[in-house]
Parts: structure tokens; C-alpha cells; sequence
């Protein structure tokens, strides 16, 4: 299993509106980010696991109280992740950790068979589809269901070399990391609804995902975004 080594990592505070930028295109690779955005700890998580954190420099980013020249000169879209490598800027999370993950040394996270591939490209496509239901859940919409979920489920047994979403941890299992980090918890302590109860697979993804260290880098304080998602949600 690809876990990276075990770096230690200061954190740089994160730039805000009163902060200079930083000298663009430079020969610095920068990874623009927001330590608590879901799709930015994407492509967190994939530096770590590859080992990069020496190669690819973390810039946090106040989005609360951004800096106008993030706009300006970093992303138009004004969003993160964005990725500063040899002199262009590259954004969309699933975009750069395929990106990062074809050209930067590291264990590769994604698969050569086939197979594999097509069903990662299937699960990377329904990630915004997860996302949407699994969020009316969390607001208690009629209709919501656990189906996403027992999507997930399926999913896992499809392949029985891993206890991964294709068998061995892949970019597939980071790109659904940050969600189901932070919708777990909260259905459960809001919600009531346990997402793993009938979902041994899932259970069991969520233990072994918690094993690797270039993840654990990039985790929050559950109560920090148990209280995030409580307002989000507009929980009772």
C-alpha cells in the first residue's frame, strides 16, 4: 500500500487579504490550497502520498479573506486548488491529482490494467453525483436516501485484491477521502444515521484509509467540521 513517508510538516499560516504574494513562476512549485476544502485536500493528500512535500510547496490560502491577487494572478475562477508548476497555473481537483500523479515522482496511483482504469473513470465521474445526494442526506431532503452509500459498497466488492475501491489505494479512494471524512461523522452525531451499519465494506475502507499516513497529514479537527457542517447544513 502506497503510504508515503512519515515527514513532519510545518504548516505555513495561511495568505489573506492583507498579505503579499509570492513571487510567481519562479521555478517554485506551489500547491494554492485551503486547509479545510474538501477538493483541495484532494490534491493535499496526493502530495503527501507521493512523498512531494519537499518538492511541492503548500501555500494556504484565507478564503474567508482572500487576497485580491489570487484572482488576479493566480485563479480567475477565484477557487482552490491550484497548482504553480513550470511556469503555468492548473486548477480542478481531480484535474491536478491526476496531474500530480503523472508528472512528479512517487508510487504511482493509478492502475495499468484495463479494467481498473475504466472503473476508476466511472467512479471519478460519479464523485459530484455522490457529493450532491449524500448532501441532501445531511440536510434531511425528502426523498434523501442512503443510496450513495450502498453505491459506495458495491463498489468495494467488485474487486477482492485490496480493500480499496480498486482492490489497492488508488487516486479513486483520495478523491472520495475528504467527503466521506467529514459526511460520516456528521450524519451520525446530527443525523443519527450511521452510514457504515449494514456497509461492512465501507467500514472497513474508512479503517484502512485512516492507516495512511500521507492522509492523516492532511486531517482536521472532527469537531472543527462537525461545527462547519452544522451551519452548512443548517442542522437542527
Amino acid at each position: 500500500m502506497a503510504t508515503s513517508a512519515t515527514i513532519q510538516e510545518i504548516i505555513p499560516k495561511a495568505l489573506d487579504a492583507t498579505s503579499d504574494p509570492p513571487t510567481l513562476f519562479d521555478g517554485t512549485t506551489r500547491l494554492y490550497t485551503s486547509l479545510l476544502c474538501p477538493y483541495a485536500q484532494r490534491v493535499w493528500i496526493t502530495r503527501n502520498v507521493k512523498g512531494l512535500q519537499e518538492e511541492i510547496k503548500l501555500v494556504p490560502i484565507d478564503v474567508q479573506n482572500r487576497p485580491a491577487w489570487y484572482k488576479e494572478k493566480i485563479n480567475p475562477a477565484n477557487k482552490v486548488p491550484a497548482l504553480e508548476h513550470k511556469n503555468q497555473i492548473k486548477g480542478e481537483s481531480l484535474d491536478l491529482i491526476k496531474y500530480i500523479d503523472s508528472n512528479f515522482n512517487g508510487p504511482s496511483l493509478f492502475p495499468d490494467d484495463v479494467e481498473k482504469q475504466e472503473f476508476a473513470n466511472e467512479l471519478l465521474a460519479y464523485t459530484d453525483t455522490f457529493n450532491g445526494a449524500v448532501v441532501k442526506l445531511c440536510k434531511g431532503e425528502e426523498g434523501s436516501n442512503g443510496a450513495p452509500f450502498d453505491y459506495f459498497e458495491t463498489a468495494l466488492s467488485k474487486f477482492d485484491d485490496g480493500p480499496f475501491l480498486l482492490g489497492k489505494f488508488s487516486l479513486v479512494d483520495i478523491a472520495y477521502a475528504p467527503f466521506i471524512e467529514r459526511f460520516v461523522p456528521f450524519l451520525l452525531e446530527v443525523k443519527n444515521y450511521d452510514s457504515t451499519q449494514g456497509r461492512p465494506k465501507l467500514g472497513a475502507w474508512i479503517d484502512e484509509m485512516n492507516k495512511i499516513e500521507g492522509y492523516n497529514q492532511t486531517k482536521r479537527d472532527p469537531q472543527e467540521l462537525l461545527a462547519i457542517h452544522k451551519k452548512v447544513f443548517a442542522a437542527a
